[in-house]
């Protein structure tokens, strides 16, 4: 079942997340984005398209479903899904009800979106679920810190965010091993609030 309260915050935020987020943010992690990017293969699941901002790091020729929760972001993204150099799809769906059959990717990608799943440790083991076993999950996300004055900034402004979108002092480190994945390597990209983060689902 659709979690329609986030829903409508996303479908609210879908006119102007492009002036938001398409400008500085897009042209400072991009090389970031690219090189993780870089190494999808086989069958992929995209998780949070939005309006598709990220599509344009994807290197050409991979098949991909995506999913987002607005049908309004969805609507936004449709022109760059189309004009993806590969195989892509994008589809409505929750990530904590999704209906693929278990084992159904080999690959499962996230860009700032765990900062804004309500419940993230359902949601990545519904991630796992789907994910063959032995298959990547391979996120970009902004998490909380430990770092002072960060981490008491990132407190403090945490329940204002939350309103409009994301949360911005989650763990999501500990939430993908507690989903029960085998993480394999993290890299901070900006002091330890931006990171990537790789796992595996295990194969057993």
């Amino acid at each position: 079942m659709t979690d329609l309260t986030t829903q409508k915050k996303w479908d609210a935020a879908a006119a102007t997340f492009d002036i938001m987020g398409g400008f500085g943010p897009e042209k400072r992690w991009r090389p970031y984005k690219e090189r993780l990017f870089s190494a999808m293969e086989g069958k992929i699941l995209f998780l949070a398209v939005g309006t598709g901002l990220d599509i344009s790091c994807f290197p050409e020729g991979k098949d991909i479903t995506g999913i987002d929760i607005s049908p309004k972001m969805l609507e936004k993204a449709q022109p760059r899904v189309a004009g993806y150099a590969g195989r892509m799809t994008a589809r409505r769906m929750d990530v904590h009800d999704m209906d693929f059959a278990d084992a159904s990717f080999d690959q499962v990608y996230t860009s700032c979106t765990f900062c804004s799943v309500p419940d993230p440790v359902k949601g990545l083991a519904a991630i796992r679920r789907v994910l063959r076993p032995g298959g990547s999950l391979r996120m970009f996300e902004h998490t909380g810190s430990y770092l002072f004055p960060f981490r008491q900034m990132l407190n403090l402004v945490s329940p204002l965010c939350r309103s409009l979108g994301p949360e911005l002092n989650r763990d999501t480190v500990a939430n993908v091993r507690a989903a029960g994945f085998d993480v394999q390597k993290v890299s901070n990209v900006y002091l330890d609030v931006v990171k990537t983060i790789e796992a595996t689902a295990p194969v057993a």
